[in-house]
């Protein structure tokens, strides 16, 4: 039986992310009230696996061509980015031209027109995503993280906790976030079996890397 995850520490987390290769959701406080997920409602993923973009756009049901977007470290976004006189950008409002270690460390986030929208967080703005994204980056090296928003193709992002399981339950997010600090009482009897959906979405990320290359 295959089931989401449900993690409440930080180190489980990132466990999940980066030794293991998988998609993980965090829902945490209010869910964000404009275009953007910016750590509250987001889906994320390791930037640096080669074929990121093909897994989490079979998850998403999205068009292999669209781009995606990722949240970095305020005090590590003039490493990757031509930030040039921004001196943030909180609310992912911007595409930004990528430096040579964007396209390094994280090549499935740069668009065709080398540009990356993307969002930079600082302690103070999102304590749990920043340190999230900095133990990622004391783990990794790279202090990023492929963020989306919080559903399924065709959906609204998720509102409340059991939106945010029913999702997971229906897709390829095997494991949820919901940070310790966070009073939320899990309903530990929605999580159900998945394993049905599996074997689909392999085929699905099969046909989006074959969509891909033929891109190229």
């Amino acid at each position: 039986m295959l089931t989401t995850e449900i993690h409440r520490d930080l180190d489980s987390t990132l466990d999940a992310l980066i030794n293991d290769e998988q998609i993980v959701a965090i829902f945490q406080n209010h869910s964000e009230w404009g275009p953007r997920a910016l750590g509250n409602r987001s889906i994320m993923f390791d930037p640096r696996h080669p074929n990121a973009k093909n897994i989490v756009n079979a998850v998403k049901k999205r068009e292999y061509y669209r781009p995606f977007a990722c949240t970095v470290m305020l005090e590590h976004a003039n490493d990757y980015f031509e930030m040039l006189q921004l001196p943030e950008s909180p609310w992912m409002s911007f595409a930004i031209q990528c430096k040579p270690k964007a396209l390094k460390d994280i090549p499935t986030l740069v668009h065709a027109d080398n540009t990356c929208r993307i969002q930079t967080v600082t302690e103070e703005q999102n304590k749990n995503y920043y340190n999230l994204i900095k133990g990622f980056y004391e783990r990794t090296g790279v202090p990023i993280i492929f963020n989306t928003s919080f559903n399924l193709g065709g959906e609204a992002i998720c509102e409340t906790i059991y939106d945010a399981i029913d999702t997971c339950n229906r897709s390829m997010i095997n494991h949820l976030y919901v940070p310790e600090d966070q009073e939320i009482d899990i309903p530990w009897e929605c999580v159900r079996d998945k394993t049905e959906y599996i074997e689909m979405f392999e085929k699905v990320i099969e046909i989006e890397s074959e969509k891909f290359e033929e891109s190229q």
